[in-house]
C-alpha cells in the first residue's frame, strides 16, 4: 500500500523508537507516527507481522510500500546523504562500530533494566535480572566516557548517527538504575546533542 509520506510505527517511550523520531526531527522530515503498544500485543497481530515478521518496533514504512526495521538500519537510511552519516569509509565504519556497541554492549543492559523498571514496575520475579544488568551497563557507560573525554561526539567533532544510536537510552539510563553523576563527559555530550537545531526530547 503506497502512502504519500514516511510512516513510523513505534512507542514514544522507547529509546529505539526515539532514535528514529530524533533523526526525523533533526532532518526536518515530514512523517506520520503510529503509536504501538507492545504490552497490548500490537506487534504480534497478523497485520503488523506482515510488515515486520520479527514483531518489533520501530518499523519504518516508505512511500513506495517498502518496510524497514531495526532502529540503527532505519536511522542510517534516513540520514544517508546528510552530515549525520559520513561517506568516508573509515568514518562510516566508526559510526557502525558504535552502533554495534550500542546493540551488543549498551542496549542489552541499560535498555533492558529500564524496561523491567519503567514498563514492568520492577516485579520481584525479575529483580535479580535487573540487578545483574547493572555491571554491564556501567561498563558500557565507562567506554563512552573514555571516548567522549577525547572528542565532542563519538566519531570526532560532529554529530552522527552513532551519537543518535547511543542517545536513545543514555539520557534515561537513570530509569534503569544507572546514575550518570560520575560521567561528566557523557553529561556534556547529552547537553551537546540536546542543543542541536531541531532537537526534540523523548516524550
Amino acid at each position: 500500500m503506497e502512502t504519500s509520506r514516511l510512516t513510523v510505527y513505534g512507542d514514544r517511550r522507547s529509546g529505539n523508537c526515539y532514535k528514529v523520531q530524533l533523526v526525523l526531527a533533526l532532518l526536518a522530515k515530514e512523517h506520520e507516527w503510529v503509536d504501538i503498544d507492545i504490552l497490548a500485543g500490537d506487534t504480534k497481530t497478523p497485520d503488523f507481522l506482515q510488515k515486520n515478521p520479527n514483531g518489533k518496533i520501530p518499523l519504518l514504512a516508505l512511500p513506495a510500500g517498502q518496510f524497514l526495521w531495526e532502529s540503527n538500519a532505519i536511522i542510517n537510511f534516513l540520514a544517508a546523504g546528510t552530515p549525520l552519516l559520513p561517506t568516508d569509509a573509515f568514518a562510516l565504519a566508526k559510526v557502525q562500530q558504535w552502533q554495534f556497541f550500542e546493540q551488543y554492549s549498551h542496549e542489552p543492559f541499560i535498555a533492558v533494566a529500564r524496561f523491567i523498571n519503567k514498563y514492568l514496575g520492577l516485579p520481584e520475579s525479575r529483580r535479580a535480572e535487573y540487578e545483574a544488568k547493572q555491571v554491564g551497563g556501567y561498563k558500557a557507560l565507562e567506554v563512552m566516557e573514555q571516548q567522549l573525554s577525547r572528542t565532542p561526539f563519538l566519531v570526532g567533532g560532529q554529530c552522527t548517527t552513532a551519537d543518535i544510536a547511543l542517545y536513545g537510552y543514555t539520557p534515561v539510563a537513570h530509569e534503569g538504575g544507572f546514575e550518570l553523576t560520575s560521567f561528566p563527559a557523557i553529561q556534556r555530550w547529552i547537553s551537546r546533542v540536546a542543543s542541536l537545531p531541531g532537537f526534540v526530547p523523548m516524550d
